[in-house]
């Protein structure tokens, strides 16, 4: 059992190095697909809530917060000047 919640904490944690690098190689896109990024964020955030609610499913869980925090990193580095400069 604490191998297991080790390993979830794991997986999320490569979550942020991996929106950090999708943002990095896919710079342009962050201020073309702004929008979207929203509409998927909101998406995901309410699919969250639902399968907490209803399916409990840990594994499910685990990938829709995963896409959470790759999508809000997305959503923070669209917005930084700094980041889209260069």
């Amino acid at each position: 059992m604490v191998i297991e919640i080790l390993l979830n904490i794991l997986i999320l944690l490569t979550a942020i190095p991996v929106g950090y690098l999708l943002a990095w190689l896919c710079k342009d896109e962050l201020v073309d697909g702004r929008k979207w990024f929203k509409i998927i964020f909101l998406c995901l955030f309410v699919a969250l809530i639902l399968s907490f609610i209803f399916y409990r499913n840990l594994n499910a869980l685990l990938a829709v917060v995963c896409m959470l925090i790759i999508t809000f990193i997305a959503l923070l580095k669209g917005q930084d000047k700094k980041f889209l400069k260069k």
